[in-house]
């Protein structure tokens, strides 16, 4: 029997996926707000809409198992009305409207507009940077750019995401301006290619001088750089690093290999010699980065002699972070025509090798730190402990600061010395100082 849905005309926002989803859904929700409606992220309500991820395997798994529950739900009359968007909407459309066609509608990445009119709501073109964020009060993402121009043969973005597009510096300025008025301390900078930023409105690579202009905007201490390209690096954006005390001494720069045969198949348009290269320029340029990269293993036609040559270059560079994953072998990219060759055993064996190898860097690198003090920025209190974070790491993906609640009490949101007393392989002790 059908029972009513008990939060009337409640909207509830479920995002999936990366930072840049979490980013969309943000803007989803202001724009509902100012249009008077209730919105909630991901709690109860009778209106429901989950905003996908369509990158990889995984990904999509999880998206088509979210719209699933929620679409039994509806059946139950648990909620009223369930749509979809994002990246995997964008990519399947026509399939998911086959096979869950209980889905009120589907919208892609660029249908906002119309996602707002099917919830009763207009687009308001004046709401610049208004947001509702989900994130905790001291930090915010700020994308600076959608889409991507680069080939890389692995990648489904373009697909679902299009041609790489800046916003203008005087927008993401308002926009750091109103997150810093509501309390944010810290933007992370999102792109899918961070280093692309400016080539389509001021004609030249313009990532320097956005920061320097972010900078300026009062409130706002700390700024990270998430999602740069290798290809093309645009040097002057360290000298930005090394002399503007308000950049994160921190580079998030996914790799995704170095054995020179996967790079060339993988069209990343460079080779080890050229990407060793840079590395070193890096730590020549600003000595105490922490530099964030991320690996793909199991690419087709991944040899054990390219996996090997790969492994010791990661035990040789040393990375302060380093994230790695097995090749999803997805329609309608380049690498599509290549044969999926790599069992996946083999795949997930190859990454365990690679992690289990960086979680021993991370251990030898965080036993240096014992004795040392940071500046650390306080996201949550979680169990016993309050969890902060030092300018060399990022939310939910890098080392965590734990300082003992029972012992200490530090302020949520706030910035804090701490003196670090232990540290394990990827998360950090510390006590404030008086």
């Amino acid at each position: 029997m059908r029972t009513k849905s008990v939060k009337k005309n409640r909207i509830n926002v479920v995002t999936l996926g990366c930072s840049k989803n979490v980013y969309d859904s943000e803007v989803l929700m202001g724009q509902l707000r100012a249009n008077d409606k209730e919105v909630v992220h991901e709690e109860e309500g009778n209106i429901v809409v989950i905003n996908t991820c369509g990158f990889i395997a995984n990904a999509k798994e999880e998206s088509v198992n979210t719209i699933l529950e929620y679409v039994d739900k509806k059946q139950s009359g648990e909620v009223d009305k369930v749509f979809v968007t994002g990246c995997l909407s964008e990519r399947y459309k026509p399939d998911l409207e086959k096979e869950i066609p209980n889905v009120d509608e589907y919208f892609g990445t660029s249908d906002l507009p119309n996602l707002l009119k099917a919830l009763g709501a207009d687009y308001k073109h004046e709401l610049i940077g208004e947001r509702l964020t989900t994130t905790p009060k001291n930090y915010a993402y700020l994308k600076i750019a959608e889409g991507c121009d680069r080939p890389c043969s692995f990648c489904a973005i373009p697909l679902m995401r299009g041609k790489h597009k800046s916003k203008p510096i005087e927008e993401l300025v308002i926009e750091s301006q109103k997150l810093a008025s509501n309390g944010v301390k810290e933007l992370i900078l999102i792109a899918q290619d961070l280093t692309y930023y400016g080539l389509d409105l001021y004609k030249k690579r313009n990532l320097a001088e956005l920061l320097k202009e972010l900078a300026k905007v009062e409130g706002i201490e700390w700024i990270r750089l998430h999602y740069a390209f290798p290809t093309g690096f645009p040097m002057d954006v360290l000298e930005v690093m090394k002399n503007e005390p308000k950049i994160c001494k921190y580079l998030d720069i996914p790799l995704q290999h170095i054995s020179d045969p996967i790079l060339k198949s993988m069209r990343r348009g460079t080779t080890k010699a050229k990407t060793t290269a840079l590395l070193k320029d890096f730590r020549h340029m600003v000595p105490d980065m922490a530099i964030r990269t991320t690996l793909i293993v199991g690419y087709p036609g991944e040899t054990e002699e390219d996996f090997l040559t790969l492994k010791n270059w990661v035990e040789e560079m040393r990375f302060e972070r380093l994230g790695c994953f097995t090749y999803s072998h997805e329609e309608n990219t380049h690498a599509y025509k290549l044969e999926d060759d790599v069992p996946e055993e083999v795949k997930q064996n190859r990454a365990n090798e690679i992690m289990e190898l960086q979680s021993g860097i991370s251990w030898q690198l965080n036993q240096e730190k014992i004795g040392k003090t940071f500046r650390c920025i306080i996201d949550r209190k979680e169990g016993n402990y309050f969890i902060g974070r030092t300018e060399y790491d990022s939310p939910d993906v890098d080392n965590e600061v734990l300082v003992d609640a029972k012992n200490f009490y530090v302020k949520i949101g706030e910035f804090v010395e701490l003196e670090i007393t232990d540290a394990a392989d990827f998360d950090l002790y510390g006590r404030p100082l008086k």
